[in-house]
């Protein structure tokens, strides 16, 4: 019989973020992930830290919350953490009228962020296409860190500076609290935390069967290292990203825009199509995405999504070297009911962290600080 103050369910970027709250208040920590690495959406993202795409209000104070922490932990383990920014781009008068409206109420709403003319943009970006460009929305406060090196240096960091126990290669076949059993150990801990992203069948699952949980794939690609040290700068995205973050839902002129897109691109709304661009400090430029939805999904990817993120990112995107040097999925679990996670009791002193819907990176670290809260001391 092991022992332990708590045990956390999955080394994603929920469960790091968890476990790492958790050990900096003093617990014995130990940590299960059932590969051998974190393998899932955690590594399979832009690497981008998001703030200017979430609500007013709590989830945007949470998403600066969350930036605070990885630069803490970028300082702690020397983990890539690029304060990039982003750009908005937009290329017809109603993606310039959403980005007007959004900025002109940004001050009230909480927002950092300013509307750039052209000449302005180019002045900061040497990767956007000029030609019919109306202006921009600047935002200083996205990050983009390497999202398959920070799992890994996040969780040796619990490991070498908090003693976090790490048991990967390790399943947790049930949990009975107060008793954790894998196939080969017991552990008696005295509070769980589930962690364990889109494999949410395998533990606790008629409390997730209560949920609104779906799982969402995304289809991504990175190029090959641009030459000559040329960089991205600000990470990109154009119009319709306005459409795909709930930040700008509160925009009257929203509506005119998905009128638009609809009539004009149904494609691309019949497939979550919108394009962002981050470049690690590789070098390489990371493309994406789409959104399916369902119970599961084939295997096999859609190269016409592919084509249609390709299409789309040559209308604003510029740089030296376009060759794909990778394609791949992810799959992610996504509320359905326009909640950002799920946190609930899946049993005394069990609690289930899920339901980021791909905004993990964004997310996860400062939902963590206020989850993890140390226990009241009565005097």
């Amino acid at each position: 019989m092991k022992q332990a103050d708590v045990a956390v369910i999955g080394a994603g970027i929920a469960g790091l973020a968890v476990a790492y709250q958790l050990a900096k208040q003093g617990n014995k920590v130990v940590l299960f992930e059932r590969n051998s690495r974190a393998l899932s959406a955690s590594i399979r993202n832009f690497g981008l830290v998001w703030p200017i795409g979430q609500q007013t209000g709590e989830h945007y104070r949470r998403a600066m919350a969350s930036r605070r922490i990885w630069k803490e932990l970028s300082t702690a383990t020397g983990l890539e953490c690029n304060e990039t920014g982003s750009l908005h781009l937009v290329y017809a008068k109603d993606e310039l009228a959403v980005l007007e409206e959004f900025v002109q109420a940004a001050p009230v709403n909480g927002y950092d962020c300013e509307l750039l003319t052209p000449a302005q943009v180019a002045a900061r970006s040497q990767a956007v296409k000029m030609e019919g460009l109306l202006g921009a929305m600047y935002s200083p406060t996205e990050m983009t860190v390497n999202p398959r090196e920070a799992s890994a240096m996040i969780a040796a960091h619990l490991q070498q500076q908090f003693n976090v126990t790490l048991r990967f290669n390790t399943a947790v076949n049930s949990i009975s609290w107060p008793y954790i059993q894998t196939v080969d150990e017991q552990w008696k801990v005295d509070r769980v935390f589930v962690c364990s992203g889109a494999d949410f069948e395998t533990l606790y699952p008629q409390a997730f069967a209560q949920t609104a949980l779906i799982k969402c794939k995304l289809q991504m690609m990175r190029t090959v290292p641009q030459p000559g040290s040329w960089q991205l700068g600000p990470a990109l995205c154009a119009g319709l990203t306005l459409l795909h973050y709930s930040a700008f839902n509160t925009c009257k002129t929203l509506a005119a825009l998905r009128q638009r897109v609809q009539e004009q691109m149904p494609e691309y709304l019949q497939w979550g199509v919108h394009v962002l661009v981050s470049q690690n400090g590789g070098g390489e430029l990371t493309l994406g995405d789409s959104h399916e939805y369902g119970p599961d999904f084939a295997p096999f990817d859609k190269e016409f999504i592919n084509k249609l993120i390709l299409d789309y990112m040559h209308t604003f995107l510029k740089a030296p070297d376009f060759t794909i040097q990778e394609r791949w999925h992810g799959i992610y679990p996504k509320l359905t009911n326009g909640q950002t996670n799920l946190v609930m009791e899946a049993e005394k002193n069990v609690t289930i962290v899920n339901g980021f819907g791909g905004a993990g990176m964004t997310l996860a670290l400062g939902l963590a600080e206020e989850i993890v809260a140390p226990p009241t001391r009565t005097p």
